[in-house]
């Protein structure tokens, strides 16, 4: 089976010889290749009963490498099992016009934060609205920067309570069955709160780029014109029906939260220099069709999703925010009657006892004779971190 790491061991060093890249970039990279191999150490595992020898690398824990997402994804959900209420949930995608793109791709950090800051002003305004359902609503949002062909496609997923608290404080006020708030009225907020801040970004910060094939959007009569395209644009919102229940919520929250842009089990085949991978085609009926492109052309699209260091990529909104987790949405539950979750501190496992817990697997049990597995001893790193700018990655 090939995976993203046999690419990127075959062609990531000529990748970085041909192209200039930010050292982020060259420590994504370094950690693919490095993952679970000796390069990153590991410990040795020994049987008390029969004495069969097992081998474990550590894995590198890069947020953009599929291998190291399914733990992740689990504990993650683990610990928003805490935030769930007995109300329906709804899934909502905010997408931004293609036109851009290029403009996003050159400008990462400020567009991604401006697109956050539109989607959540847009759902907490507008749910706030007596119209709609006046009440104070929480949400989850999730951003996604890919399409299936692995082009550039930014766009957020949000999970949103199907009704919100009073102002008040007092009780607890449903949605209507259908989304809450109607798509196109969504997508005309959204639309003018995403082009208000972008305006406000190009007049006040000069930390925006404009290079090859934007280059004339640094002059305001070209700026202003491709801005009133992009109003009497219609922009695309989605919303799917809510959730039967919050099993289906964790089912849903699994697939897109450590989703990086390719999975391994998309992957076909590396040969003579060409990838060749799965992909849907959703212009075409949701097809699955089989895209072959050169290896340098995949790590390129690739390497478009990685994100700027530190972005947060999950953010939580309204009752659900960091701040008012202990006070509101415990307000809720008690309005709910939503039963007491486990504390913190009983769900601080070790990784074993996660993994049992969530996926019945004992990895502290020799697969040979099922005794007892102890770790004799550490392997040691045969490199201490990753490269630095003048060093090759593989």
């Amino acid at each position: 089976m090939i995976e993203l790491q046999d690419i990127f061991i075959k062609h990531g060093d000529e990748y970085c010889q041909k192209h200039k890249l930010p050292f982020h970039i060259k420590k994504v990279i370094w950690n693919i290749i490095s993952c679970r191999t000796s390069k990153l150490g590991g410990h040795i595992d020994e049987c008390e009963e029969c004495g069969h020898i097992r081998i474990s690398y550590n894995s590198c824990r890069d947020r953009h490498c599929p291998k190291c997402q399914t733990l992740k994804k689990e504990k993650w959900i683990e610990d928003r099992k805490n935030d769930l209420l007995p109300v329906p949930y709804f899934h909502v995608v905010f997408t931004i016009p293609e036109e851009l793109n290029f403009l996003v791709l050159t400008n990462q950090k400020e567009m991604y934060s401006i697109l956050f800051k539109s989607v959540s002003e847009t759902l907490l305004e507008l749910s706030k609205d007596a119209k709609y359902l006046g009440a104070e609503i929480g949400f989850t949002t999730i951003l996604h920067t890919w399409g299936q062909n692995l082009m550039n496609h930014p766009h957020i997923h949000c999970i949103v309570t199907g009704g919100g608290i009073s102002f008040d404080g007092v009780r607890w006020i449903n949605s209507k069955e259908d989304f809450f708030i109607p798509v196109k009225v969504l997508s005309a907020k959204f639309r003018g709160k995403f082009l208000y801040y972008l305006k406000k970004e190009y007049y006040s910060n000069t930390k925006l780029k404009f290079t090859v094939g934007i280059e004339d959007l640094k002059y305001k009569d070209v700026f202003h014109c491709f801005l009133d395209k992009l109003y009497k644009k219609e922009w695309v919102v989605y919303c799917k029906a809510p959730f039967k229940s919050s099993e289906h919520v964790f089912e849903y929250l699994g697939r897109y939260t450590h989703r990086v842009a390719i999975s391994n089990n998309r992957i076909l085949a590396l040969e003579n220099g060409l990838v060749s991978f799965k992909w849907r085609d959703y212009r075409d009926n949701n097809k699955e069709k089989v895209m072959t492109v050169t290896a340098e052309e995949f790590i390129r699209r690739f390497l478009m999703h990685v994100l700027p260091p530190k972005f947060v990529k999950i953010r939580h909104y309204g009752i659900l925010s960091n701040r008012n987790r202990r006070t509101k949405l415990k307000k809720c539950k008690m309005i709910l009657k939503a039963p007491v979750s486990e504390s913190k501190a009983k769900l601080n496992l070790t990784t074993a006892e996660f993994i049992l817990k969530v996926a019945g697997i004992d990895i502290n049990k020799c697969p040979r004779c099922s005794g007892k597995m102890i770790t004799m001893r550490k392997i040691e790193p045969r490199i201490s971190g990753p490269p630095d700018k003048n060093t090759k990655t593989a």
